[in-house]
This record gives C-alpha cells, sequence and structure tokens, in this order.
C-alpha cells in the first residue's frame, strides 16, 4: 500500500462553491502525478487544514471523487485512488444537485432500494449484524444528544442495513447514491431537529425498521422502509434546500 503524498492547494481554482473548488483542485492531483493508481488519499483533517476549509466540504468532495470513479474506499484503510483504465458504470451530475426535483429523484432511486435491501436484510441478518444495526440506531440518538447533526451516524445506520443484505452490490449502490445526498440529509435533519413531531416521527421510522429485521419479517421491513424513505421525501420537499445549502456553504467559509 503507497503512504498518503503530499501535496500542494496552489492549483485550488477561485470559482464555484468550497466543495466545487476543492473537488476540482484533487481531480486535478488525481490526473496529474501527485496522486498515483493504489495511492492513498491523506486523511480528512489534513486535507482540511491544507486547504484551510472544513472536514463537511473535504467529505462531500471526496464523495463526489468516489461517484466519478476515480477513488475508493476501503473499509478501514481510507480512500484509495483507483486504477485510471477502470470506468464508473453510472454517473450523476452533482452539478444539477442543487436542484429539490433532482434530488427528490435521487431519494426516489433510494425508495426503491431501501425497500428490498429492509427485506433482504431481515431474511439474511446474522446476529451480529442485527447488534450491528441496533448500535447504528442508538448512535444516532448518542450524537443528537451530543449537539451534533447525526448525518453520518444515519449513513451508518443504513448502511449497516446494506450490509445485513449479505449483497455487496447493494452496499455499493446505497454508497453510491449517499454522495449526492450529503447536504439533502443534513438538510432534512437539520430541519426535524427544529421540529419535535418531526424528529419523534423519524425515531419511529427506524425503529420500526430495526423492529421488523430483528423479527425476521421481510415484508414488514419492506414496507417500514419505504414508509421511511417516503417520510424524508416529503420532509425534504417542505424545505428550501437552495437557501439552505447557501447558508451551509456560508458556514464551511466562516
Amino acid at each position: 500500500m503507497r503512504p498518503a503524498p503530499e501535496f500542494k492547494v496552489e492549483r485550488i481554482t477561485t470559482t464555484g462553491t468550497l466543495t466545487d473548488r476543492v473537488f476540482e483542485a484533487l481531480k486535478q492531483l488525481i490526473n496529474g502525478e501527485d496522486f498515483q493508481p493504489g495511492s492513498r488519499l491523506p486523511s480528512e483533517l489534513k486535507m482540511a487544514g491544507r486547504f484551510g476549509v472544513s472536514r463537511t466540504v473535504i467529505r462531500e468532495a471526496v464523495s463526489r471523487l468516489k461517484s466519478e470513479g476515480l477513488v475508493e474506499s476501503r473499509q478501514g484503510s481510507g480512500v484509495f485512488v483507483r486504477d485510471r483504465n477502470m470506468h464508473a458504470p453510472f454517473r450523476i451530475d452533482p452539478n444539477i444537485m442543487d436542484s429539490i426535483q433532482s434530488v427528490l429523484q435521487v431519494v426516489e432511486l433510494r425508495l426503491s432500494l431501501e425497500g428490498e435491501i429492509a427485506a433482504l436484510a431481515a431474511k439474511r441478518r446474522t446476529r451480529e449484524q442485527m447488534v450491528a444495526i441496533k448500535q447504528a440506531l442508538k448512535q444516532i440518538e448518542l450524537d443528537e444528544q451530543a449537539g451534533k447533526d447525526g448525518v453520518e451516524a444515519d449513513i451508518v445506520f443504513h448502511r449497516s442495513i446494506a450490509e445485513a443484505t449479505g449483497n455487496p452490490h447493494f452496499l455499493a449502490l446505497i454508497e453510491f447514491l449517499f454522495n449526492f445526498l450529503i447536504k439533502a440529509t443534513l438538510i432534512t435533519r437539520s430541519y426535524e431537529a427544529t421540529k419535535v413531531a418531526l424528529s419523534q416521527q423519524v425515531k419511529e421510522e427506524h425503529l420500526l425498521i430495526v423492529d421488523a429485521i430483528s423479527r425476521q419479517d421481510s415484508e414488514a421491513a419492506r414496507q417500514a422502509a419505504r414508509q421511511h424513505m417516503e417520510g424524508a421525501s416529503r420532509r425534504l420537499g417542505s424545505v428550501d434546500l437552495k437557501r439552505f445549502i447557501a447558508q451551509n456553504e456560508n458556514l464551511d467559509s466562516a
């Protein structure tokens, strides 16, 4: 395994959002000679320090690199540059994701996927995987109590369910879609945090999914997951996506 290389940041552009600029700078480094195939990217913390941005911006930029097929995550090891001869079979243009309609369309993809993922997880999950799902759900609550946005914990929760299917392609596809929904998830969770009833509704939706998987009731798990995604779509449709994204960019640049 090649170590994370040193890199310069002089090439960062002055146009676009912070995420756009960091993404383009990293993409240039990968397509150049700074990051060779097989090399590991520096940590989020190190890149945030080098670029002078928040770790959230770095995380979103790296997610876009994944969607371009330029890098890949390896569990427990980090993010690595992919072979340049490998091509991403499916791509969503990140430039259209500031449109509420486009985000909701990706949520629709998740709605179809999450139902089947939950159903298979209920059928195939092991005892250890069930423990991991429950721990992931508990972490969402702990993060919220600590004043965090809960986005990472929410993603880990859904990823743990996908892992329980035993089908790595489900996990890869759901992670691909997450790359485009980080901000949308942040929006809905921040909005839910201001509404006690909505926050409780999300908790109940999660609990229904976990309960069905625990009982190994595939049909109940499918319905619970679909209801959760339908609820997420309704909640997302009730907020001003562009305004929230603009506010989020301002916070990142502070």
